[in-house]
């Protein structure tokens, strides 16, 4: 398997018109985008100098694209370049050399696309899935993988080979794991780091530092080891809550780390760790977005095709830069009040939507929620806590349940003859569906079919590595027909999984009543008008497509100074743009009010049929 396969989660089609009126703003997005090095910008006419260009790069789970955005917040240009990926069985791993090789070359496109010298750019930001990279004294990479290829150095964050040694670093009930929804996940780095140290001894001693992929992009760029809050409180079990007092020195570039817990790291088995001040794993920290070091060095701006010095902030995760470059997307409702803001924003939750799933949402004070990552303060916007739920596999579902049917490959092909995504050919078969079959609505056509979506167990709410996905209502048919049935019935089951963390959050303090998406999968329209109808919340979609693009160049734009604060600069950067509105038919709420009781029944049994296996297999 490598990266260089578009998933279809990656290809959908923007939303259709929605029929509803509305108050709401109109979508007027245009940007430009380009897959390698395809042009699709038209001829450029003569400009005005910019007077500030903002370069944000993005390494997803198989592409890495770079983005420049003006100073408010327009798309002028994107790239992409797809990036190599190992997985077999449990384990997926990447290579940090590969993955910057693929940064430079979308870089480079995004500029020429854009018509954007190198000089032209004001600031620079990262973001990255929360994959593990290991390099040695050398900054050279150091393999984690069975097969001793000294290039597979990267743990990706979708890795699921330490679920045994999550089970045991959770049996110890630390204190910071209360701040992990009080469980760690084994897509988190301790339990990662565990596996390598017991299953890899000399790999594990050959490593000079362990780093989160967005915090080793940055380093690449500047030499500056400093590593971000956003990433070693959400993945490392940092208490990024230690330095409440210093972020009112909004100048300082890094902070010495005082939020490690060592009791912790030498309780799990990881004490060697905590030595040297905790070189291997952060000596210092800083918020996203503050400046590091001297900006980008002239090596990696000669391989960048920028010229060096160029401000480089503190990166995010990708998913935290999705939440940075689209949470001030609400349409503008005239003046307010700074403390109504700042309550407005604590309503709304973030989905980014791709691979998996992330659900975003922020509060002023810290709030415990079973299951549900957190709180994590300033790890994605200073100053407020944030809430992180996830769903394992939402885009990568979609692609495998269609892939693995027998139906696939004429219908790709359909869709390629007709210049369209598998997904919007799917969505058309489901319009006629409709139709010829008199349904009332859409998603009555899924009746008979109910989906767990658990294929790669739950994040949240019920941190379960361990469920697995659940189909019911199977038949012999292998009609495209009934392959468009299920993808249905998928993207139904995701939404119900979204509805039971948001019950699930509101239900232990959180406010939400407003949805906002970015992603791939945010412009299919069935996703996300399916998500509307089964959580009756309106979903904001932002006017840039790229939310978490932006959200990168706006850590370069803070790190630049153009903007006082994180926060600011994504008021002024952010834009709303489409947004879709939940059925009016109470016939809607209804069905899927049936379909969600269901869906929570599905797990239940699970775990029913999981104890009775259990039993038959204990020893006597």
């Amino acid at each position: 398997m490598t990266g260089g396969r578009r998933s279809w989660s990656d290809t959908t089609p923007l939303l259709r018109p929605q029929k509803q009126n509305s108050n709401w703003p109109p979508f007027p997005s245009t940007f430009i985008s380009v897959e390698m090095a395809t042009a699709t910008a038209p001829a450029p006419a003569p400009a005005p100098p910019r007077h500030a260009v903002f370069l944000g790069v993005d390494v997803g789970t198989g592409s890495a694209r770079a983005g420049l955005f003006d100073e408010k917040g327009k798309l002028l240009g994107s790239a992409s370049s797809p990036i190599q990926i190992w997985k077999e069985g449990d384990c997926v791993e990447q290579s940090s050399t590969d993955i910057w090789h693929a940064i430079c070359s979308a870089v480079k496109s995004a500029c020429s696309l854009a018509q954007v010298a190198g000089e032209e750019v004001t600031g620079l930001g990262f973001a990255a899935t929360c994959s593990l990279v290991a390099v040695d004294s050398e900054g050279s990479p150091v393999s984690v993988s069975w097969s001793g290829d000294s290039r597979r150095n990267v743990i990706v964050w979708m890795d699921h080979r330490a679920v045994n040694q999550a089970e045991k670093i959770n049996s110890c009930n630390s204190t910071v794991l209360q701040y992990c929804g009080g469980a760690l996940s084994p897509e988190m780095q301790p339990p990662k780091l565990l596996w390598v140290k017991e299953n890899m001894p000399e790999s594990w001693a050959m490593v000079f530092r362990w780093m989160d992929l967005s915090d080793w992009l940055s380093y690449r760029a500047t030499g500056d080891d400093t590593r971000s809050l956003c990433t070693t409180v959400c993945k490392w079990t940092y208490l990024g809550h230690a330095h409440m007092q210093q972020l009112i020195d909004k100048d300082s570039r890094d902070m010495e780390a005082c939020g490690w817990d060592d009791d912790f790291w030498e309780e799990i088995g990881l004490g060697d760790l905590v030595d040297g001040h905790h070189a291997k794993i952060g000596r210092s920290v800083a918020f996203p977005g503050h400046a590091l070091g001297s900006g980008l060095t002239s090596a990696a701006a000669k391989e960048l095709g920028l010229v060096p010095g160029i401000p480089v902030g503190t990166s995010l995760i990708d998913a935290h830069a999705g939440g940075v470059g689209v949470m001030e997307s609400a349409p503008a409702l005239g003046f307010k009040s700074e403390e109504f803001e700042k309550e407005a924003i604590c309503h709304r939750m973030v989905l980014v939507c791709g691979t998996s799933t992330c659900h975003m949402a922020i509060s002023k004070s810290k709030l415990f929620i079973p299951g549900v990552w957190g709180p994590f303060w300033s790890a994605m916007i200073p100053e407020y806590w944030l809430t992180e739920g996830g769903q394992s596999a939402t885009g990568a579902l979609l692609d495998h349940i269609i892939e693995n049917h027998v139906a696939s490959p004429h219908l790709a092909n359909r869709a390629a003859s007709q210049g369209i995504s598998l997904f919007q050919l799917l969505n058309k078969i489901l319009d006629s569906m409709m139709l010829v079959q008199k349904s009332p609505f859409l998603a009555a056509l899924t009746k008979d079919i109910h989906i767990l979506p658990d294929f790669h167990g739950n994040r949240s709410p019920l941190a379960d590595p361990k469920s697995r996905g659940i189909i019911s209502g199977l038949t012999l048919d292998t009609s495209e027909k009934q392959l468009a049935l299920q993808y249905l019935a998928a993207i139904q089951g995701i939404a119900y999984g979204t509805r039971h963390i948001v019950e699930h959050c509101n239900a232990h303090g959180h406010k939400i009543d407003t949805l906002l998406a970015c992603g791939g999968l945010a412009k299919n329209s069935v996703f996300i008008q399916e998500h509307a109808d089964i959580l009756g919340y309106p979903i904001i979609l932002p006017r840039e497509n790229e939310s978490v693009l932006l959200g990168a160049a706006i850590l370069g734009a803070v790190a630049a100074k153009r903007y006082s604060s994180l926060h600011d600069a994504m008021k002024a950067l952010n834009a709303a743009g489409q947004v879709i509105h939940p059925s009016k038919d109470p016939n809607v709420k209804k069905y899927h009010d049936a379909k969600y009781q269901i869906f929570r029944q599905l797990y239940e049994q699970q775990l029913s049929h999981r104890s009775i296996m259990a039993q038959a297999l204990a020893l006597p």
